[in-house]
């Protein structure tokens, strides 16, 4: 499924990599989200040459989860794939995938993934380097997904009827791939591929990238959320963590003395983690000053050891 979003510049080379893929069968749903540049004849042109592609068009602006969910809604195959208008897959991708998903179809799989800048060249980066990709990313990854959402989306392959129980929050902008994730750690294991079967894009207009307020604030709401509702299956190491992220992301934001609660409240629940003296002293100073910001800096480096 792709979502299209006045990306006229990179769209024609994301649809051509999903049918071009060596695996045939397949159905390209595409949601324009009322793009106001040439997004839309774009699509049209390749929906008259190729039957596979399916498109609903929005007649205004209703936001990326809105756009999912409807794609969602008209989806008929399988299995579900997703690929931003900006971003590309290789070839083989959902043949390697499909491969391995006749073996064991319940699985969650995704892959490692090519960062290429807005002329289509590569960066020399991967998506796991990129998100700080713990080392254990196969089996039941539901508390490492808790404490961080590290999983390159573009790659993903699953059961379409899995994410159609679950829909997309359409109060959410930024955070939604990061709830479905945990959502579905909960009940099935994921398989991480080893090799980039994808290519994401940064170009300087990604979404992640224009409203770093609100993306905060998601952040911080999507885990009160996890601690609201899954209470009973955070172990101490993982609630310590979130209860720190939330007090980063509050400290980000201005609110120095939310900060501060948050970053205690991480120590009371582990105080035996390696990182409870980061706590304590974030705490303190509500990661003001240069020993605060050190040691937070720290931490983000570190925390992926500690898994």
């Amino acid at each position: 499924m792709l979502a299209s979003y006045n990306y006229e510049r990179y769209l024609p080379e994301a649809i051509e990599s999903v049918l071009d893929q060596t695996f045939k069968d397949l159905e390209l749903i595409i949601v324009d989200d009322f793009s106001t540049d040439n997004s839309r004849a774009i699509i049209e042109s390749y929906r008259r040459k190729d039957k596979r592609i399916r498109v609903i068009f929005h007649e205004k602006n209703l936001g990326i989860a809105k756009t999912a969910n409807d794609g969602l809604s008209i989806a008929e195959g399988k299995f579900i794939s997703f690929i931003g208008a900006d971003d590309v897959w290789f070839p083989n991708k959902l043949e390697k995938q499909v491969n391995i998903l006749e073996i064991n179809e319940n699985k969650i799989l995704w892959s490692d993934g090519e960062i290429i800048d807005g002329a289509g060249n590569p960066t020399g980066k991967t998506m796991t380097q990129l998100l700080n990709s713990p080392k254990r990313k196969s089996g039941n990854i539901f508390q490492e997904l808790l404490k961080e959402d590290f999983v390159f989306g573009q790659s993903l392959i699953f059961k379409t009827e899995y994410v159609k129980k679950i829909k997309f929050n359409e109060n959410l902008k930024y955070v939604n791939d990061h709830l479905l994730l945990v959502n579905l750690s909960r009940k099935y294991d994921f398989t991480f591929i080893p090799e980039s079967l994808a290519k994401y894009r940064i170009h300087g207009e990604n979404i992640t990238l224009k409203n770093e307020k609100q993306w905060l604030t998601e952040r911080i709401l999507i885990r009160k959320y996890f601690l609201q509702n899954f209470s009973k299956e955070i172990s101490a190491q993982t609630g310590a963590d979130i209860y720190y992220k939330i007090g980063y992301f509050f400290s980000r934001l201005g609110q120095k003395k939310l900060a501060k609660q948050y970053y205690f409240e991480a120590i009371r629940i582990d105080h035996s983690h390696a990182a409870s003296a980061l706590y304590l002293i974030l705490s303190l100073t509500g990661g003001e000053g240069f020993v605060g910001k050190f040691l937070s800096s720290s931490y983000r480096k570190i925390s992926k050891l500690m898994v």
